[in-house]
């Protein structure tokens, strides 16, 4: 869904649509997943513009910010281990709220075991198209958070700043799970004199538990050979009442009607979508 109306946004709007695979992690990275995903768009007709990027080659540029904003003292060496955080820290919007233990510098012979950036009271907020006016006061909802984790890898929230700078990105259009990471982007944004995009946030699918569609929830992956099938259900599922008639249409005819009635306010406050939401696709 999120590609979906991403690519409608940029398209409608007369801009580029960027392709960024986001493998990190090799420990988590399962072989030939990236060239399944990018198999599935081009059987659905997505068609990007420049390379595929693929963060996992980026390194150099990463570290490289982590040394720039180590120069400029906003980063911090951490010692401490997850169980050490828990057992002290408050809750916050996504996990423990670290209570800024190594802040002050670390004792004698003891090592980082990460880097973290340094937050104050400051609210960072930012307005979405889809989910209105958004803030975080991330020294209070979030802590001093990780750039660069005890693993040597770089975190993700590093590594989309630097790429969107890099890439040029003017607008993110994503799922709302990434709604409370935004702040912390804008933050090293801010930190990094990178300028901030416009974000839309739309609406993630979840099943009737109200999990987020997913490997761990058992989700089944797209079918490269129902393209004109999936294009109609997502777009239904976002809002846009697609006529029964573009099943019967070709792949191309799809794209049409849906680059002609895209309307990204047909999301407005909606932060999860239900797969039974789907039904049936209505008349016309």
């Amino acid at each position: 869904m999120a590609a979906l109306a991403s690519y409608l946004e940029a398209r409608q709007a007369g801009g580029e649509w960027l392709l960024r695979v986001e493998d990190l992690d090799p420990p988590r990275t399962v072989p030939g997943a990236a060239e399944r995903i990018l198999r599935v768009l081009e059987a659905y007709g997505f068609e990007w513009d420049g390379e595929v990027c693929y963060q996992s080659r980026r390194g150099e540029l990463y570290l490289a910010a982590i040394e720039r904003l180590k120069s400029v003292d906003m980063l911090y060496g951490c010692a401490c281990t997850r169980k050490e955080i828990a057992a002290i820290a408050h809750a916050g919007i996504d996990g423990p709220v670290y209570p800024g233990t190594c802040r002050g510098g670390l004792a004698a012979g003891v090592e980082a075991r990460a880097w973290r950036v340094r937050t104050d009271d400051a609210v960072v907020g930012y307005p979405d198209r889809i989910q209105g006016w958004q803030q975080q006061n991330l020294a209070q909802q979030v802590g001093d958070f990780v750039l660069l984790r005890a693993d040597g890898l770089v975190a993700y929230q590093l590594a989309v700043v630097v790429d969107d700078a890099a890439q040029g990105v003017t607008d993110v259009v994503r799922g709302s799970d990434l709604l409370d990471s935004t702040p912390r982007q804008i933050r090293l944004q801010q930190l990094l004199d990178f300028a901030t995009p416009g974000y839309a946030h739309i609406p993630v699918l979840v099943n009737e538990h109200g999990e987020k569609l997913s490997k761990q929830t058992l989700a089944r992956p797209l079918d490269p050979d129902c393209g004109v099938e999936g294009l109609v259900a997502a777009l239904r599922l976002l809002g846009q009442s697609p006529p029964a008639s573009l099943l019967r249409a070709s792949r191309s005819e799809v794209w049409a009607w849906a680059l002609a009635h895209w309307r990204m306010d047909a999301l407005t406050g909606r932060r999860t979508v239900a797969i039974g939401e789907i039904g049936s696709v209505s008349g016309g």
